[in-house]
């Protein structure tokens, strides 16, 4: 987003919530403006899809909090001690209640609501039409794309999550469980099917709307929601319609995809954004999370987050993917200006994730590229939450499980050309889920995810994981395919609901 947006986001998101949530999601703020006094004007109706984007800025939405849920595979360990993390990525239920991940689940819900109320309340506004349809738009984009984490975090065949709709939102009691997620992706799926229809192009939007959702993202994560339900057809065609468009692209430099001034560039198709303006910033943290734990001495970094030596001796020799993605120690990098060799002092592998450290490059970089407030990290970086070549390999992906071998050639061989290898024929699944992994590796695209959905998961943290040294430096970890395919349902959910909602099986 740019600063007229963001500024907008920043004074007023979290003033709008209008009417009464159902009792198991009750986020209303104190203050909040009535049905009967609100949703009159164009003003309102603008204010009211601002309050979707509230959330953004909470460190768990997009920063440490739903990351732990990522921490899972085996890119990655937790980099410094954290007990409730640990316990996340040991699926241990003790982690449930903690304050990291226990609101994730309701603050979706919270942005869910506030989509419908714009659903349900904007479209009787005498206001401009395109600015009214647009509006109407995102907040389908929004209730799809917080139904499809939902859903991919926390339902599997037994049970879904529950749909709280227009019909159903005001009903006082508790929703249950939908019957299994199937019925989530149903709904999810129809929601980002109408957003497609009433979104813009990106490049129809201002400059001061950039961030805000267009039609190709929901084109995007359609090809994701079809590609996890398994049906491939639908996954394909939908990635065709954002691969055929011709307007997003491959940027010609990996690393330069992860530069702020691209954050608007060919391969972005949608983001957390975030700004290092104000007292503390706005947006995603994850870069500070990531950041060497205290900086060097220059930034409160908080250090979580490493990755393995499986993750780095998983790229084929010559793939420029690796350093651009991991630093390991003696490797060179720019750090508020000057060139440094790394070395951690805190880190449990060894390693860092590299990807984020652009704003960091920037000598006096405080308050311009990277937040005042190191307890809230902010940078001028946008996270990609889903980018052009993860469309590729969704196309990829799909192809080959209708086809065989060889049907993701095309798709695969545009990353593998970037990444400086020789372009291969006939790639298999096998093929797919390397590139996959190393093209993705430390991003919201989610490898704790992509292995529980492939049924790899079981096998992969049977094995312990190691450290630039080749020791282990995180155990074997025992997985249940039958239960840990799903995250723990937040407690206090289950509580506020008197029951009603139910527990994942097992958890």
């Amino acid at each position: 987003m740019k600063k007229n947006l963001l500024h907008i986001l920043i004074a007023g998101l979290a003033m709008v919530t209008i009417s009464s949530c159902k009792k198991q999601l009750d986020i209303t703020p104190e203050g909040a403006p009535s049905k009967g006094n609100f949703w009159k004007t164009s003003t309102d109706a603008v204010k009211g899809a601002n309050a979707m984007y509230d959330l953004y800025d909470d460190e768990n939405f997009y920063g440490r909090g739903f990351f732990w849920f990522i921490n899972a595979s085996d890119d990655m360990i937790t980099g410094r001690v954290k007990a409730q993390g640990d316990n996340v990525r040991d699926f241990n239920s003790a982690y449930i209640g903690g304050d990291y991940t226990e609101g994730q689940w309701k603050m979706r819900y919270a942005t869910i609501k506030r989509a419908n109320d714009v659903i349900r309340y904007v479209p009787s506004i005498d206001m401009d039409a395109a600015l009214k349809k647009r509006l109407i738009g995102e907040a389908y984009f929004t209730s799809g794309y917080m139904y499809f984490q939902l859903a991919s975090n926390y339902g599997n065949a037994k049970a879904g999550v529950p749909l709280v709709t227009r019909a159903n939102m005001d009903d006082p009691n508790p929703t249950p469980r939908a019957a299994n997620v199937n019925l989530n992706y149903d709904y999810l799926i129809s929601e980002l099917q109408q957003a497609a229809n009433y979104l813009p192009y990106f490049d129809q939007l201002g400059a001061a709307d950039y961030g805000r959702p267009h039609k190709v993202a929901a084109w995007a994560v359609l090809s994701k929601a079809f590609l996890y339900k398994k049906d491939y057809p639908n996954a394909e065609k939908y990635a065709d319609s954002v691969i055929n468009f011709g307007k997003r692209d491959l940027m010609p430099n990996f690393a330069d995809v992860f530069k702020a001034s691209n954050n608007w560039g060919s391969e972005y198709i949608w983001s957390a954004v975030s700004t290092p303006a104000g007292a503390g910033g706005w947006g995603s943290i994850l870069p500070g999370v990531m950041l060497e734990n205290k900086g060097w001495g220059k930034y409160n970094g908080w250090g979580y987050y490493v990755p393995t030596k499986e993750l780095y001796d998983s790229y084929q020799p010559g793939d420029i993917r690796r350093e651009a993605t991991i630093l390991k120690p003696g490797d060179h990098f720019m750090f508020f200006g000057a060139d440094n060799v790394y070395a951690s002092v805190n880190s449990l592998s060894g390693f860092q994730f590299r990807k984020y450290m652009d704003p960091f490059s920037f000598a006096d970089p405080v308050g311009k590229h990277i937040s005042p407030n190191g307890d809230h990290p902010t940078t001028d970086l946008n996270l990609p939450l889903l980018r052009f070549a993860e469309v590729l390999l969704i196309k990829a992906e799909a192809a080959i499980m209708q086809r065989g071998a060889g049907a993701g050639d095309t798709e695969l061989n545009r990353i593998r050309v970037r990444a400086k290898l020789a372009a291969a024929s006939g790639m298999t699944l096998a093929d797919l889920k390397r590139e996959r992994r190393n093209e993705l590796a430390g991003e919201w695209a989610d490898r704790h995810r992509d292995m529980v959905r492939w049924g790899d998961a079981a096998a992969a943290y049977a094995q312990p994981a190691h450290g630039f040294s080749g020791a282990t430096v995180w155990p074997a970890r025992k997985f249940n395919p039958q239960v840990h395919d799903v995250w723990a349902v937040p407690q206090k959910e289950i509580d506020n609901s008197g029951g009603v909602i139910k527990q994942n099986a097992g958890w």
